[in-house]
This record gives C-alpha cells, structure tokens and sequence, in this order.
C-alpha cells in the first residue's frame, strides 16, 4: 500500500492512529446511526468491518477519474487535433466496425444530423424569433416569458381554428360550390323552426354596418361565422359525412388539445418550482450565485436587473422575519389576526357579489333592449356592450379594491401578490360565468315552461345569440388594450418626459406589469374556449387579436413601459400562466359540456335540430355501426367500464404518489449528505491547520509564507513515518 494513502485506509494493518478520516462527521454520524438501528454484534464489529465514506471515494477515485473516457469525443475539452487522436485510439481498441455495424453506425450518424438540421430549421422558422430575441436582450427572460407565453396562444387558437375549418366550415364551403346529396337538418314542430332573417332591410345607414359589425348581428348573423348557419346533417359523395357527429368531436377534439398541450408545457415547470421552493437555502444560493441574467445587453435593463434582485432578497429576508414574528405570536394575537382576515374575506366576498349582480343585472336589461329599436347610434352600440362594460369596470376597480386591503392581513411579501392575483383570476373568470348563467336563465325561460325547450320566441337561435355575446367579448377586449395603450400609456409617456411638476414625477413611468398582463390574454383565450362551439370563427379572430397584441406590447414595452421594480417571482417562467390558463379551460369546458348534455338544441338552425341534446348523435351513430362494434363502444361506456377505469386510476395515482415520496425521502437524504460532505471538508480544513500550526511551533525561525508549502510536505511526511 502506498505510504501516502494509507490516512485514507481502514484496512486493520494500518495504525489506528492514522485513521484520520474514521473521525470525519460523516462516519461519526454512520456509527451512531449504526449503533441506534443495529444489534449488538453488529455495532461491534461495524466501525472494522466498513469502510468511511470519503476513504471509499478516495479509493475509487481513479476510476471515476477514468469516466471521461466514455463521454463522447465532441464533448471532451480538447482540441480538434486530440479529439481526431483520441477517436482513433477508441476505434483501434474497440476495433473499427465493419459490415453491418458500419452501416447502422452510418444511419445513426445520419439520422442524428438530420435531426439537428430540422431542429434548426424549426427555429428559424420561429414565429417573431427576431423580436423575442430583442425583447430577451433589453430587458431579460422575465418579460420574454410573456411575449412567449403569448406566441404560445397564437399557435394554439391557429390549431383551434384549422380543426374547425378542415371539420366543419369546409365541408360546408365545398357543398355550396358542387352538386353533391346533401341531406338538411329538419325537425317536426312548426313553430320552433321558424328563423327570421335578421338583416337589414330598405336604405341601410353606414353606422348600421358598423353596429353589425361590432355586434355580430344583421349581415353577419347567417354566416360561416355562427353556429346557426351550419344547418347541414349528411353530406352524400363516396361516403357520408355527418357535420353533427364532425362538430360535436371537433370540439372535444380542441378542449383535450389545448389540455394535453398545456400539461405538457407546465411539466418542466412544475418540476423546477418544486425544486426552488423546497429549500429556502438553495433559493439564497440561486439568487447570489446564479441569479443574473446574461442575456441581458441594455445598461437600464442591466440596472433594473440588479434592484431586483436586491428587492427579491430583501423580500426572502421580510419573509423569514415574518416566520419569525408568526412563531413567537401570542394566542390573543393570533385570534385577533384571524378575526381581521375573516372580515376582510368577507368584505371581498360582498365585493364580488355587488360585481356579479351588476353583471347580472346588466345582462338582463341588454337582452330586454335589444329587442327594442334604438334610435340613437351610440345608445344601440352601448346597450350592446353594456355586459362587457361592466365586466371591464369590474375587473379594472377590484384589482385596485384587492391591492389596498391585501396589507391589513398580515401575510408574507410573496403570499401577498400570489393571494391578490388569484383573486384577480377568479373575478376575472367568475364574471364570465356570471355572465352565461345570465343569458341562459334568459334562453331556458327561467323556472316557467318553455314549449320548445327554450325561449324560441326571443331566442329563435340561442346558440347564435351565445356566440354574438362571446364575440363581443372579444372584440371589445381588444378595444380596450388598445385604447390603453394609445390613449393612456403613450400620453403618461410624454407627460413623465416632458412634464417637469412633482404630480408627473411621483406618477412615474409606466411599469410592464407581467402578471396583470397575462390575466388579460388568458381572460380572452377563455371566452375563446367558450365561444368556439357557437362561433366557430372566433378561434381566428383570436388568432389576429393576439398577433396585433403582441406588436401593441412589443411598442408600448420598447417606449413607453420599464420592467417592473418588484418582479414577480414566476415571471421567469411559464408555470405561473400554464396554472392560470389551466384554471381558465377547466372554467371553459363546464359551460360547454353543459350546452351540450343538458340544454336542448335550438329547432330553427345549426346541425343538432334533429336530437334532444347534442350529444345524442353519438349514441345515434354508435347503433348504427356492426352490431359487434357497437357493443364493445356501449360495453366502454357502461357504469362498469367506468367504474374500472376509476379505481385503475386510483391505483395509478396511489402509485405515483407513492414513488414521489420515495423520491422525496432520497432527495433529503442526498441533502444530508451534501451538508454532511461540507462538515468533513471543513473539519480537514482545521486538521490541517492544527498541523500547520505544530509546524509553526516547531520552526518559528521561518517565514509565513515560506513555510505554508513546508507545513504540508511535514506532513505527508508524518503520515509516511
């Protein structure tokens, strides 16, 4: 054995004396776990038999030293001219492949290079890759996260809308321009199928076009882009085609997608939150060692990237404070904060149901006056909107409401701006809500009988009249970001820099506040969610709002906007929206399966004025498939089958969760043994300076700094004696 590593040895010819690493805390802390957990034979012979941690790596630390060898040539640090060396020698000791392993070698090599090339023509083909990428370098990830988040959606709502033009718009388009069989959907009872044209007859004023146009009603009402135009149920060529079964699916088919795309893209989100909120030390350490941004270029972004990182840090340290200050509360203390939350949170419950009922209210009086002719322009255009309006209203004043009495509960810096945008979320999407129970307490004639199911007689068709409210929803949503942003920022702007009076330097420059922005664009993809089954268009219209959104932002960030001085701390990702957004289809998807299962479809237009509900065509269609088929699908749609399928996934999720806390409890233990690493190291560090120090004591003829070499060479010498 070599003099040198015999400190690092267990090995019972040693010296006990020598045995400096058995007395490294890790080892101590192994014996005593050892001595609590083991027999008595076993704690005897334990400590002689077993060997330290640190002298087992010491042991093998050639072979983890030789491990570089199996990395690949293109990723060792070396030049060109070793890599080419170090590949030969590989391929003379392996022994050059030849015949059919040169050949899969080839393919494989091939198929890799064609992958980075598709790779990179993907990303150059990248949707505003040049302005993200100028975003990124002025004002870092935090802000990209939006614009990407935003590219995201106008990927998606352009999918929506090429599944329900492929499915539904054009196979209706091909129809009315050749002479296949076409069977139109037809129903038994007169008076439920009568729908009057709403188009403007004799001299039509200009403003009327542009109150149709805003409103989607007269010439737009019996277009491609309703639900009442689709009145077709079989298209007759080689096959036959049935619209009601394409659209019912088209639209489960959009709902999935949207889901399935979005959990994918929260994943790795989800993951690394996880793992930056376990620890609070790690999240120092991150926020020191690695909280600065490299893609950032801009001396103003650079400045701004700092303070916020000092406020991120400040806000950690008013956190613990506020730990610190929890614990050690009283019980009066205590009650009486509890008290003051619970009147708070009663007073934002008041808050919201005034906004719900005014909601309501609104949307009962725009559906009664919209029966009645308007002479004045602006009063037909008002009581159009009056639902939007006051939905807007409500969602610019509670923010404010929420933000001024979030600092009387008492809570942490961070769990104030989560509390507050949660309660944003849910007023902004509740209202949406509020909204369609409005119109259908309106279209299912309330708690009196309707003769056809539903209000025919102000409602000829309802689903129309859904899809008009969603796309005013829409419309008027880009309205008001534009005007915003024309008529509120860009004149802030110039006031700030122009204006040299106290008032414009205490109102300051506008910040781009990221999650308030985001709340917008998921407030807008959730009506779009919504009105997608009843305007089937309005995937697109989306599609063209959000493209003229992200250049209204892109303009208003590069002059008018600075990042904000308090950053949220999701901002550098997307779990934050994927939550929200998330919240926002799971919001989305309850009005629609509801129309769908429950409420009767309206007699007089769309493609479903043959069944009870919409979603009879599936078991219509199911009884019409070979009776073998037919059993198995009704067998899988049995309680049975269901029932199943629900303990299988019990045992699914028991399983994961299970395997989480396994991860979990390793994860900790890695922990431990990281922190317990840091011990031994230190505690090497004061044997050696003890040694230096008996070395000083020994010679303190010499120098300082002529003797720090000396003091190791005395004892590596020591240990060889």
């Amino acid at each position: 054995m070599d003099p040198t590593d015999a400190v690092f040895s267990t090995d019972h010819r040693v010296p006990s004396s020598h045995l400096l690493l058995d007395q490294l805390p890790s080892y101590q802390s192994l014996l005593y776990r050892r001595k609590s957990s083991g027999s008595a034979r076993r704690r005897g012979s334990g400590r002689v038999r077993q060997p330290s941690v640190i002298s087992g790596k010491w042991l093998e630390q050639k072979t983890v030293h030789s491990g570089e060898e199996l990395r690949p040539v293109r990723e060792l640090p070396k030049s060109m001219e070793d890599k080419r060396q170090e590949k030969e020698q590989r391929l003379q000791q392996g022994g050059a492949p030849i015949g059919w392993g040169l050949w899969r070698l080839n393919v494989h090599r091939s198929l890799k290079r064609l992958k980075e090339d598709g790779m990179d023509l993907l990303s150059s083909l990248q949707l505003w890759r040049a302005d993200v990428h100028l975003i990124e370098g002025m004002f870092g990830t935090g802000i990209l996260s939006y614009f990407s988040f935003l590219r995201f959606l106008v990927l998606l709502n352009f999918i929506m809308f090429l599944l329900m033009f492929v499915f539904v718009m054009l196979p209706v388009i091909i129809t009315s321009h050749t002479s296949l069989n076409i069977t139109y959907s037809s129903t038994d009872v007169r008076d439920c199928s009568v729908y009057p044209s709403s188009s403007r007859q004799g001299l039509v004023v200009f403003h009327q076009h542009i109150t149709d146009l805003l409103s989607g009603t007269g010439f737009l009402e019996q277009t491609y882009l309703f639900y009442g135009y689709y009145r077709l149920e079989f298209i007759h060529s080689a096959f036959s085609y049935n619209l009601p079964l394409a659209y019912l699916l088209t639209t489960v088919s959009y709902l999935l997608l949207s889901l399935v795309w979005i959990v994918k893209r929260s994943a790795s989100g989800f993951k690394r939150k996880l793992i930056q909120d376990e620890d609070r030390f790690q999240s120092f350490c991150n926020k020191i060692f690695a909280g600065w941004d490299f893609c950032i270029t801009d001396e103003n972004a650079a400045r701004l990237k700092r303070s916020s990182l000092l406020y991120e840090l400040k806000m950690d340290l008013e956190e613990e404070r506020i730990k610190q200050k929890m614990a050690n509360r009283t019980r009066c203390e205590r009650f009486r904060i509890y008290m003051l939350r619970a009147a708070v949170n009663l007073f934002v419950v008041a808050v919201l149901i005034s906004c719900f009922f005014c909601i309501y209210v609104a949307t009962v009086f725009s559906q009664q006056k919209q029966d009645e002719e308007q002479s004045n322009f602006l009063l037909e255009l008002m009581v159009e909107y009056l639902p939007s309006i006051v939905i807007t209203l409500a969602n610019f004043i509670t923010p404010l409401i929420f933000n001024l009495i979030i600092s009387f509960e008492d809570y942490s810096p961070a769990f104030e701006i989560r509390f507050t945008l949660m309660r944003c979320v849910f007023m902004r999407l509740a209202s949406i809500g509020v909204l369609l129970f409005s119109l259908w307490s309106q279209i299912t004639c309330g708690s009196s009988h309707c003769s056809c199911g539903y209000n025919h007689h102000r409602y000829p068709c309802w689903e129309t009249h859904v899809g008009q409210e969603m796309y005013k929803l829409v419309i008027f949503d880009f309205l008001i970001i534009a005007a915003v942003t024309i008529f509120i920022e860009f004149p802030r702007k110039i006031i700030v820099n122009h204006c040299d009076c106290a008032l414009a330097k205490w109102w300051g420059q506008q910040e781009f506040a990221i999650p308030q922005n985001v709340l917008e664009i998921v407030y807008g993809q959730t009506i779009c969610w919504i009105g997608t089954f009843y305007c089937p268009l309005l995937p697109a219209i989306n599609t063209v709002k959000y493209f003229l959104v992200f250049y209204l932002k892109k303009v208003s960030l590069m002059t008018n906007c600075r990042p904000a001085t308090r950053p949220f701390r999701a901002s550098s990702s997307h779990f934050f929206f994927l939550v929200v957004l998330l919240i926002g289809l799971a919001l989305a998807s309850v009005p629609v399966t509801v129309s769908i299962a429950e409420i009767p479809p309206s007699r007089a237009c769309g493609p479903f004025v043959n069944y009870t509900s919409s979603w009879m065509v599936v078991p219509r269609v199911i009884t019409q498939l070979p009776h073998s088929l037919s059993s198995v699908l009704m067998a899988l749609a049995s309680e049975a089958c269901a029932v199943s399928l629900f303990v299988i996934t019990c045992l699914g999720m028991f399983y994961v969760i299970a395997l989480a806390g396994a991860h979990k409890r390793v994860i900790e233990q890695l922990r431990d043994q990281l922190a317990m690493e840091g011990r031994d190291k230190r505690f090497l560090i004061q044997k050696l300076c003890q040694a230096q120090q008996g070395v000083f004591a020994r010679s303190p003829d010499r120098g300082c700094h002529g003797n720090r070499q000396d003091a190791g060479l005395y004892f590596v010498r020591e240990t060889k004696a």
